[in-house]
């Protein structure tokens, strides 16, 4: 789609990807104001991340077939209406529930939204540097979204409120929802024969949900709790019945659990899981402790985050695609994961008197570089070895790990960290035990990817048969 016409719809796929990935870590900053006016307790304020996680990661890879069989226009504009409407209603929202209900709809309307961004470009621009350019402009707003959200949170929430952070995706998905009436060309999918695995998907977000929620509860509770036990049991029993669903009645297994036979995918998946269960929580325990310990404005968390994003891209972007050419895959992955451990155990050792230097800003420059070395091998190790049949429920499934391990880090976290006690110097203390306990699974994941296949260069030799 030449001219004026294609780049409105790539302005239109990129807009939708940048705010999908944007509000995954736009919420961060806005935490400690959130939390003063809902009232959140410790337990609960880890919802507003995580509601958002789990949707979007349990139905991701069922959203990425609704555009196949029902039609990409069709399917962008319920993606683009849902997540606007939700943005509205959590935007609006006045009392702690409310909110929590908007984000687990976000993120559906994320789950929905963020693939057909995907099949839009690649239907509508032809093979060739056209599409390139397109996909790699994609690609570059969608690291912006992810990377400019806590700045995007810190200023909106300073300026304007906490609102704002959700109510500003209205405009633009009004805006959005216009624009793909007019532009998006029309078209119907191929329903015929072809049946959606939704149970699968709700198993597993509700099994996941059930979990959280169970290991959150254990923080207020404790373990031997009814509420404790029955959450985690459902849970427990709902991700079991997901696997029973996969292997024995599902027509299209959301994850063939043949993919496991690779040793490069389970173990890569395994370290997935636990490197997301470090590396998104970070986040939040950082915001609360630069604002809730350190005192500092929304603004200035905001900017402070800065170093994080931009060693991270540095290193990810630029410096580990060329060690990757010269350097095992499983060594960076472990020399990354030692690394980022001692950024963390250097983070571990806060004070409510700590300064941004030796705070935030020393271990944030050590961990970053760990993170920025592992990332993209674990990525790639996760991804290769497989036949192209595979392909996209081996990339599905490396998201839906990373975004759960996301949220089950962050319950155990909270619950690692919590003592209830609410004094910058007990805050302090609280969020160092959380940033030891990241240590440690660190010093897990660097020796999980011991047991990886070799991989150089993005190379593997063994591919996942049938």
């Amino acid at each position: 789609m030449p001219g004026v016409a294609g780049r409105v719809v790539l302005a239109l796929a990129c807009a939708a990807q940048f705010m999908v990935v944007l509000d995954i870590s736009v919420v961060n900053v806005a935490l400690p104001s959130i939390q003063q006016a809902l009232g959140f307790d410790e337990a609960g304020l880890q919802w507003v991340v995580n509601a958002y996680a789990l949707t979007f990661a349990g139905f991701l890879l069922l959203g990425g077939r609704l555009a196949d069989l029902f039609g990409r226009k069709r399917i962008f504009v319920l993606g683009l209406v849902l997540f606007s409407a939700a943005s509205l209603a959590g935007g609006l929202a006045h009392s702690a529930p409310l909110l929590i209900v908007a984000r687990a709809v976000q993120g559906l309307g994320a789950a929905v939204l963020a693939p057909a961004t995907l099949t839009v470009l690649t239907t509508t621009f032809d093979e060739g540097a056209s599409r390139t350019r397109a996909l790699a402009t994609w690609t570059a707003v969608g690291i912006a979204g992810g990377t400019a959200g806590n700045l995007v949170g810190g200023v909106l929430t300073e300026y304007l409120s906490w609102r704002s952070i959700l109510l500003i995706n209205v405009p633009i998905g009004a805006v959005g929802l216009l624009l793909a009436v007019r532009f998006l060309a029309a078209d119907h999918g191929r329903r015929q024969g072809q049946r959606l695995d939704v149970a699968g998907a709700v198993l597993a977000t509700a099994g996941l949900a059930s979990l959280t929620y169970g290991i959150a509860q254990a923080h207020t509770h404790g373990w031997g709790a009814p509420v404790t036990i029955t959450a985690l049991t459902a849970g427990a029993t709902a991700v079991a019945l997901f696997v029973v669903v996969e292997v024995r009645f599902a027509p299209a297994p959301l994850i063939p659990l043949r993919l496991f036979r690779s040793r490069a995918i389970s173990a890569g998946n395994l370290a997935m899981v636990l490197a997301g269960a470090c590396l998104n929580p970070m986040w939040y325990f950082l915001t609360l402790y630069m604002q809730k310990a350190l005192h500092y404005s929304p603004i200035q968390t905001g900017l402070g985050f800065l170093p994080h994003t931009l060693v991270t891209i540095v290193v990810g972007v630029r410096v580990t695609p060329w060690l990757m050419r010269h350097v095992d895959g499983r060594a960076l992955i472990t020399v990354g994961a030692l690394i980022a451990a001692a950024g963390f155990w250097w983070q571990s050792q806060i004070t409510a008197d700590s300064g941004y230097l030796a705070g935030i800003l020393g271990p944030a420059v050590v961990f970053s570089v760990g993170s920025g070395l592992l990332n993209t091998p674990i990525t790639t190790t996760v991804t290769s070895g497989v036949e192209a049949a595979d392909a996209g429920a081996a990339s599905g499934l490396m998201n839906t790990t990373k975004q759960f391990g996301g949220a089950l880090g962050l319950a155990v976290l909270v619950t690692i960290a919590g003592s209830h006690i609410d004094t910058p110097a007990a805050l302090a203390a609280d969020y160092g035990r959380a940033f030891l306990a990241i240590a440690a699974i660190l010093v897990v994941v660097a020796a999980v990817a011991l047991t990886l296949p070799g991989q150089r260069d993005g190379k593997q030799h063994r591919a996942v048969k049938n």
